[in-house]
């Protein structure tokens, strides 16, 4: 897996013209840093350029799938050009990316004139494959395939102990089940461990997604919300569930202590706002609104090294 690129994910294009005529900049890396301006650009164009990707997270991958699939529900499946680095293909391949976007876009090359199948290290830094999550039962494999991997990563790389290692799989079962109890609709879910050079620390990735009602709606069948960003800081600042039964729908407000617990940085987004906890070495706005809309919840929780 190449290691995270510390600019701002764009480069001038300076390619013929003829060719590139819609773009006058190309994407360099993926993230959730700059996934606002990779929505704006796959809402504009036919065309998804990532042949000078030299850098992708989880949470960039689950984003293309998510829009990609967004797309496709619409009838329209866009063109989605792979990078040409053959690290970032490795890495894609390994995470099972190519399982996905086959189905919602048409892939440049095609995915049959791909490398065969690269081989699995048991070393590998990926606690999760992109994985969906449609029921119930999806939760428990998914929890049961990151316990299984937990340890080997988490302990040796980010140098957590039982408890925290407990308190990171409670959080992702969290994460999971908002989209069973409040989406109506299903998502997808990645984890990915690497060496983030911003802040020179071993750091693993949640990126949980889904295309459902989003938080105003689901919040807004029991409780007054004024906007997009009102309702996320409801769910996850006060515990406010749609859900009027005490003991469920308050799993954010529990994420939200284990995040800040253990110093990480969690984002959600939803509709057309963006709401982020930020630690002391973080980064970014704490409050966004009026982003382009994308219709459900993307959740993105960073966790460093102890």
């Amino acid at each position: 897996m190449p290691e995270d690129h510390q600019d701002e994910g764009w480069k001038d294009n300076l390619r013929d013209s003829k060719n590139d005529c819609r773009y006058n900049r190309i994407m360099t890396h993926l993230s959730d840093d700059n996934f606002e301006s990779f929505l704006s650009h796959i809402s504009a164009s036919e065309l998804i350029d990532l042949r000078n990707l030299n850098f992708i997270d989880p949470y960039g991958m689950v984003g293309i799938l998510e829009a990609g699939r967004f797309y496709h529900s619409g009838n329209v499946k866009k063109k989605l050009l792979l990078p040409e680095s053959e690290d970032v293909l490795k890495y894609l391949e390994r995470m099972d990316f190519f399982d996905y976007a086959s189905c919602y876009f048409c892939l440049s090359p095609g995915k049959t004139e791909l490398p065969d199948k690269f081989l699995r290290s048991s070393n590998s830094a990926v606690l999760l494959e992109i994985t969906p999550i449609e029921k119930s039962d999806d939760i428990h494999f998914i929890v049961g395939k990151v316990k299984k991997r937990a340890h080997a990563i988490l302990e040796r790389h980010l140098f957590y102990d039982e408890r925290a290692i407990n308190g990171f799989i409670v959080a992702l079962s969290e994460v999971c089940q908002n989209i069973i109890e409040h989406s109506e609709n299903t998502g997808l879910a990645g984890i990915q461990k690497y060496h983030f050079r911003k802040i020179n620390k071993n750091v693993v990735k949640i990126s949980v997604m889904d295309l459902g009602i989003g938080f105003k709606e689901s919040l807004s069948e029991r409780v007054a919300v004024k906007d997009d960003l009102d309702a996320i800081e409801k769910a996850l600042l006060h515990g406010v569930s749609r859900h009027e039964d005490r003991g469920r729908g308050h799993g954010l407000a529990g994420v939200r202590r284990f995040v800040n617990q253990w110093k990480g940085k969690l984002s959600i987004r939803s509709g057309t706002a963006k709401f982020s906890i930020i630690p002391d070495w973080g980064w970014g706005m704490e409050r966004e609104n009026n982003l382009l809309y994308f219709p459900g919840a993307q959740i993105n929780i960073m966790l460093p090294e102890v």
